[in-house]
């Protein structure tokens, strides 16, 4: 199983490497492993890394990633390559292509894009519950959410 941590820099790795001007603020970073779990709760009925996703107020956040980067990166800011841990990591290629698919899809959106669609899909929705759009929440988003809410649309995608 992958760390978290590993995705984040392979992600960071593929973004920054191949257009150094493509931004990735930690709010989109934060939205694109979302997806990657996510999805790959709906598509392959199972995680991609270990780690889960709580719904804050600007949509899914992983603490652990969220604390990595608190002291040095706010929401906004840019990550950069020089903020990987391994700047070489290695997934499966079944992996990287799943990841790379996801980033095919969602990287075109910026960090706030991603956020409002994050907060029009059911797993943040029902997890926050009846709390306001600016009320704290630390809820975890089940994977039983996930794997529902995205297999549906996999199945819809593939109907």
């Amino acid at each position: 199983m992958n760390s978290i941590h590993d995705i984040a820099d392979y992600i960071i790795s593929r973004v920054k490497s191949e257009d150094n001007s493509a931004s990735l603020i930690n709010l989109k970073l934060q939205k694109l492993l979302y997806y990657v779990q996510a999805w790959s709760y709906g598509i392959n009925k199972k995680p991609m890394f270990t780690g889960e996703f709580e719904a804050w107020i600007h949509g899914p956040v992983n603490r652990s990633i969220y604390d990595r980067f608190n002291a040095t990166k706010y929401l906004y800011s840019e990550i950069n390559l020089d903020d990987c841990i391994n700047k070489d990591v290695a997934l499966s290629p079944e992996d990287a292509e799943f990841v790379d698919f996801i980033l095919e899809n969602y990287l075109k959106y910026s960090g706030a894009e991603l956020e409002r669609l994050s907060h029009s899909e059911t797993p943040w929705v029902k997890t926050r519950g009846d709390l306001g759009n600016n009320e704290r929440c630390d809820n975890i988003i089940s994977s039983r959410l996930m794997e529902e809410f995205y297999g549906k649309k996999w199945e819809e995608i593939n109907a």
